[in-house]
């Protein structure tokens, strides 16, 4: 009988986290005008006390130059399974960049930010350029940053 509890205790804990609702999540990040080549963008989530959760989009297709995204470098470890499939181009002046992402609905209302990373070659790299928390209050606000980000918004 121990058995049979231990293993029903055992399946709920590997199905219900499954069950868990997500939510599609559009990210709109538009860029200032500036002279240089095109930026690299780490957007990704942070809890409460500012520690990496989740990449959402890496925009730069060369890794070598990931290392610029320094707070993010540093909580995805630079691990490719944490940009793989989340991961395009660079983003030029003044250029827009729209992806929608799939977001856990525990995240939101729960402390959590959203934050962008920003470099571009030959110029400053910008730590949390954009930081903002992930709250349904909060989405559809532009949010600016006075580095290299005019305007970021999320639409839950």
């Amino acid at each position: 009988m121990k058995k049979i509890i231990a293993a029903t205790c055992l399946a709920g804990a590997i199905i219900l986290p499954g069950l868990a609702q997500a939510r599609e999540v559009t990210l709109t990040t538009q860029l200032k005008r500036y002279s240089g080549n095109d930026a690299y963008l780490a957007i990704y989530v942070t809890d409460a006390s500012g520690q990496y959760q989740k990449t959402l989009w890496v925009a730069g297709k060369k890794a070598k130059y990931y290392k610029h995204l320094a707070d993010w470098a540093r909580g995805s470890k630079l691990s490719p399974s944490e940009y793989d499939g989340v991961s395009g181009a660079s983003v030029g002046s003044g250029d827009t960049l729209k992806v929608s992402v799939e977001l856990a609905d525990t995240l939101i209302d729960a402390g959590y930010q959203i934050r962008i990373d920003s470099a571009v070659e030959d110029k400053r790299d910008a730590r949390a350029d954009v930081s903002v928390p992930l709250t349904r209050e909060g989405a559809g606000k532009p949010a600016a940053s006075n580095t290299y980000v005019e305007s970021f918004t999320y639409d839950l």
